[in-house]
């Protein structure tokens, strides 16, 4: 019950009723209080919007069971009202019989409390594709309540409407599903948020459940399956209804050796690998919507061979390395050669160049002169 203070009225030597608007949800009681400060014995009256009059002083005036005396004495007037519906709002009028008749008026506003939601548009199971359209609706409502859409626990917009009926509102909300297999044991939550609601919002549930073809796929427990060893093929299929059960072969036929080749519900197990199990498995599931499948292909090692592969591996890669090494070294040193005797060349023409009619008598020149002057040098010394 909600109350908001009024304004006073003012009267004559100070003679004024107090009241207060009040606010109360839908069945529930409302308590109307006038009070006056300063009253000579004058008497207090309630009357309701019709203006009929419920209370004169502590004297009953309207037959309705639901209406009460609480309090009546020179300075107070309180009545109740019980299992109050929404034609008990309005405005009602405390009345102080004095020379002349003071009034104050307080507003009973009542609270449609909005029904418990429904959700339709949902049929049982769902096809994965299909397109569908949740409606929550609420009846009852006032002012309008408001609907929220959750995904398991994360909000999720929908598109609301509301409809007025008669003081009521009637407010729906709809949501639009492209279903896919990730909808499947999904619940879809609609609440209703209410000024009326003070406890726990109301709400409707509804759980998907989505019919998808079987995806397919096999899972090994080796890596390197060698001779001898235990392996172990899991077909781990997912689909709605559930595909029991799966399928195996190999080669396209059936399993050869059921002695060693063991199948365990999904499981395809070998209790001692050798060579003749080499071959492609495949393993299949279906429902009444498809079929898939998926293949393995198993290569049986030698245990030595697979040890000496290794070696071989890392012989090879050794010598590798030391060609690469050995290439890079001579493209350095050939490289240093040919920009010297470039750089050479380049210098004994010019020294000749002065008196040779071309460039190969100048280079021949060049070393004379430089011959030459060597042993001028060696003279000197």
């Amino acid at each position: 019950m909600l109350l908001s203070p009024v304004g006073r009225v003012a009267g004559i030597s100070g003679q004024y009723p107090l009241v207060q608007n009040m606010t109360v949800t839908e069945g529930g009681t409302a308590n109307l209080t006038c009070r006056v400060e300063y009253n000579d014995n004058t008497s207090l009256q309630w009357s309701n919007p019709a203006q009929q009059t419920l209370f004169f002083g502590d004297k009953k005036a309207l037959r309705d069971n639901r209406i009460e005396l609480v309090h009546a004495s020179w300075s107070e007037l309180t009545i109740s009202i019980s299992d109050v519906t929404l034609s008990d709002e309005g405005m009602y009028t405390c009345s102080l019989f004095t020379m002349p008749v003071r009034t104050a008026k307080a507003y009973l506003t009542v609270l449609g409390v909005p029904e418990k939601p429904e959700i339709d548009g949902l049929t049982k199971p769902v096809m994965e594709g299909d397109k569908i359209t949740l409606t929550c609706i609420t009846q009852g409502s006032k002012p309008a309540a408001d609907l929220r859409w959750f995904r398991n626990d994360k909000e999720i917009k929908g598109a609301k409407e509301v409809n007025a009926s008669g003081k009521t509102f009637t407010v729906r909300n709809f949501l639009q599903l492209h279903v896919d297999r990730s909808d499947d044991g999904v619940a879809y939550t609609c609440k209703v948020d209410h000024v009326a609601l003070t406890q726990t919002p109301q709400q409707a549930t509804e759980v998907l459940e989505v019919h998808y073809a079987p995806r397919v796929e096999i899972i090994h427990s080796l890596a390197v399956p060698q001779e001898g060893q235990y392996l172990r093929l899991e077909c781990v299929s997912k689909g709605n209804p559930s595909p029991d059960p799966v399928m195996w072969t190999k080669d396209g036929g059936e399993l050869p050796d059921l002695e060693r080749m063991i199948v365990e519900g999904r499981e395809l197990i070998f209790t001692s690998l050798n060579k003749t199990d080499n071959g492609t498995y495949r393993c299949e599931a279906s429902n009444h919507l498809g079929t898939s499948s998926a293949e393995y292909v198993l290569y049986v090692y030698d245990p030595n061979a697979v040890g000496q592969h290794g070696t071989d591996h890392a012989l090879i890669g050794g010598v590798v390395a030391v060609v690469v090494f050995v290439t890079l070294c001579l493209i350095i040193v050939l490289g240093r050669y040919l920009a010297r005797h470039k750089g050479t060349y380049l210098t004994n023409e010019a020294k000749g160049a002065d008196d040779a009619p071309d460039a190969d008598t100048a280079i021949i020149n060049a070393e004379g002169n430089h011959a030459h002057t060597e042993e001028k040098k060696e003279y000197f010394i």
